[in-house]
């Protein structure tokens, strides 16, 4: 594609995109369609051939369009808010156009120093001091796995430099609410604990974690000889909306040096609001938090800001330095 086709059909997408957005009211919310109708409508071996850019269109508007349910519309209340601005998918259009990583600061200065910057701004509009610093990652999920890296490799006094945590005497124990997102599990079970060894905590008529049944589960470990590593909180669960009492959380888990990660992707953007945050009265004594740009920020899908009070643990577990990358 030349630079002349690019810039006509890129006018034509941003057209059809707006058009879309202006007219996505008066489509169904949710996809019409049976398992098997969009794959059925498209060529079953990749195509030997371009095709015209035109046909491309037609196939958007015809199978992939009645395919989609549509997130940004009005009436659209299921999973998770989204309200991707039109601003958020120019700036998305001009990532991609740019086509540039920021691997390290030297791979790209301006990415690195606006990330620092706008993850700053964040940190002031809800609320948070000076102690956090953030960074851009693709989803909660990531992030929630990142947050129990680092709460692994500070209990372990960084096993990875050793054997791992198969080099480790005792098992190490994760503890979660019993409702906490899926993610939380998932990233547990993929920063290596095991299943053995992640807490389900029991919640109360609220759906929240109870503090005194955290410290409970975690003197019960201590006395087996286990070593208890991290909390996950919530504010804001995904299924009920829950609260999970962070003062009283973070005081069980300063007791017994556990890592203290907030989930706060779903209700985390509401704390630009002033009045909102008593939700998350506590957080100053979390390890690290995230929250969802992508919901009631205007970010469009995926943006997710991970924060941490000790950015030497996310550094220390997260860096590299491989050889392309170095200093010339």
């Amino acid at each position: 594609m030349t630079p002349e086709e690019f810039r006509r059909f890129g006018h034509q997408l941003i057209d059809w995109i707006a058009d879309y957005r202006a007219r996505i009211s008066d489509l169904p919310v949710r996809s019409p369609l049976e398992p098997g109708a969009v794959r059925a409508q498209l060529p079953p071996a990749p195509p030997a051939q371009p095709e015209a850019f035109e046909d491309v269109f037609r196939d958007i508007d015809q199978i992939i369009l009645p395919g989609l349910s549509h997130w940004q519309h009005p009436k659209f209340f299921g999973y998770f808010p989204s309200n991707g601005e039109l601003a958020s998918v120019l700036g998305d259009y001009l990532s991609s156009g740019l086509g540039v990583l920021g691997l390290s600061w030297q791979s790209s200065p301006a990415l690195t120093e606006l990330e620092e910057l706008v993850t700053d701004w964040v940190r002031q509009m809800v609320g948070l001091s000076e102690d956090w610093s953030g960074v851009i990652q693709d989803t909660a999920s990531t992030s929630t796995l990142v947050a129990l890296l680092c709460a692994r490799e500070r209990a372990s006094d960084y096993s990875l430099a050793r054997g791992g945590l198969q080099g480790e005497a005792q098992p190490l124990i994760i503890y979660v609410s019993g409702h906490s997102h899926s993610s939380v599990e998932k990233a547990a079970l993929l920063a290596g604990f095991g299943r053995n060894n992640i807490r389900t905590i029991a919640t109360d008529e609220q759906y929240a974690l109870r503090p005194e049944a955290l410290a409970a589960a975690i003197q019960e470990d201590v006395r087996r000889g286990f070593t208890p590593c991290a909390v996950v909180a919530t504010t804001g669960t995904t299924t009920t909306t829950a609260l999970d009492a962070l003062e009283a959380i973070a005081a069980v888990a300063r007791r017994h040096n556990l890592w203290l990660h907030v989930d706060a992707a779903m209700a985390g953007s509401a704390m630009i609001l002033p009045e909102c945050r008593w939700m998350w009265k506590g957080i100053e004594e979390a390890d690290s938090l995230v929250l969802n740009a992508h919901k009631w920020l205007g970010a469009v899908f995926d943006c997710s800001l991970y924060y941490v009070r000790d950015p030497q643990h996310l550094v220390r577990v997260m860096s590299t330095h491989p050889s392309p990358l170095g200093p010339p």
